[in-house]
């Protein structure tokens, strides 16, 4: 596939890692987590090819970020192996741990779709390696291959209506102690 075009900004943050190389490099890893992601779980090994061809494969080590809070964005990722922490800065401006995420789980997708600024800091806890999709490969998915652009997307619909629900449930039982 051609060059991504990432944001300065996702660029800046992606360039400081190791890239390891076309996500075809590691398709067969990513059919692995079939059994280990919601995501997958309606992929064939072929999907998963061909998903792979347009991504691009990266490893970060612990401490490192992939992904700033504030910064504008056009990827999600992938997490192949390793450890991710989701950080978010709390009203006083300091770094809340608000979870981890691991092998066969996104992250991005939020940014990815509406183009604005991210969410949270994804910073690496231990290795990590991750295969990176931007918005414009996702755009040429659905142009050459709608069957499997149509179920990223469903995919995607379905994993951020999920974390909506669990979020607005997890905020209900707040509002409750509250009271």
């Amino acid at each position: 596939m051609s060059e991504e075009n990432f944001t300065t900004t996702d660029r800046g943050n992606l360039d400081k890692l190791e890239r390891v190389g076309a996500g075809t490099a590691i398709a067969s890893e990513i059919f692995g987590l079939v059994g280990k992601s919601q995501f997958f779980t309606e992929f064939s090994k072929e999907d998963i090819s061909t998903l792979a061809g347009y991504m691009e494969v990266y490893r970060a080590q612990p401490g490192e970020i992939i992904i700033r809070e504030s910064d504008e964005g056009d990827f999600m990722l992938l997490i192949v192996d390793g450890e991710i922490d989701i950080l978010k800065k709390s009203h006083r401006a300091e770094q809340q741990h608000m979870t981890s995420a691991g092998p066969g789980m996104t992250l991005g997708e939020m940014s990815m779709i509406d183009g604005e600024p991210r969410f949270a800091t994804c910073m690496a806890s231990q290795p990590t390696t991750f295969a990176v999709l931007t918005r414009d490969n996702m755009a040429k998915i659905i142009l050459d291959h709608p069957s499997l652009g149509s179920k990223i997307l469903v995919k995607m619909v379905t994993m951020l209506s999920l974390r909506l629900r669990q979020t607005s449930g997890r905020l209900l039982r707040m509002m409750e102690e509250v009271r």
